[in-house]
This record gives structure tokens, sequence and C-alpha cells, in this order.
């Protein structure tokens, strides 16, 4: 069993921004020698999630439609009014629902993933970021 994590570094706009990483995930995965098994992306901040999206601009633009329709931003929410100059309440509750990670099977040095299927980071923050992910490769 072999296990090989890879740093990515990716700067985020906010405001519900979608990076495409499906290429640097699989290039963590070719770079790894690992022919069979699973890769975990996994994104370092409470602000942020990582998901498998059809990615194209009009579900970039649902998404954001869906995330402000769910989760609008409410100056009311205590993380708010408890932690002066913050506004990104909205942004904690939107990543804990979607979560900080996925993993993905992959075989023959390749991403097991659907036709249309790509796995990009969403930024929910209030402001630009620069988002550190993990890429971790587990196989044989």
């Amino acid at each position: 069993m072999t296990v090989q994590s890879v740093p990515l570094t990716i700067r985020m706009a906010g405001s519900t921004d979608v990076a495409n990483i499906t290429q640097s995930v699989a290039e963590a995965v070719a770079a790894s020698k690992v022919r069979d098994g699973i890769v975990t992306v996994f994104v370092k901040h409470t602000t942020a999630s990582i998901m498998i999206i059809e990615d194209e601009p009009g579900i970039r633009a649902d998404t954001k439609t869906f995330w402000d329709r769910v989760i609008p931003p409410d100056p009311r929410l205590q993380h708010n009014t408890v932690n002066p100059g913050e506004d990104n309440g909205h942004s904690h509750l939107r990543g804990q629902l979607q979560g900080p990670s996925i993993t993905i099977p992959f075989a023959g040095g390749a991403l097991l993933l659907g036709t249309w299927q790509q796995i990009v980071l969403v930024d929910f923050d209030t402001r630009s970021r620069t988002r550190e992910l993990i890429v971790q490769v587990l196989g044989e």
C-alpha cells in the first residue's frame, strides 16, 4: 500500500467562486505512480468545499443561486455579531453543509469519473483568499 500527499494552492475570489481542479488531481495521481486506488481531495478551510459537478457556465450560475437561496448572507448570524468585523457566517454554514473533501476511485492511473463529472473547489467566503488543499493518493 502506498500513500502520497500533494499540496495544492489556489487563489480564489470568494462569493461562491468555482475553480476546476480535475486536471491537478489527475496529475497528482499520475505523478504518484500508483495504478489503482482512491484519491481524497481535502480543502483546509471552513468557508470552502470540494464537490463534483458538470462544470459548465449554467451549473456554475445555478450553484451560486442555490447557495444564495439555501443559506443567504445574514448580518444577524451569531458568527457575525459575536466577532466584530466578520460577515461570513453564511460562508461557514455553507462549508459545513457541503463538506471539505471527496474521494474518487482510480484505475490504471486514471480517475474513474463519469463523462461530465469534474472536481471543483467552491469558495464561499466574502473576499478573495488563497486556499490550501491536500490531494492524498492511496493504493497500489
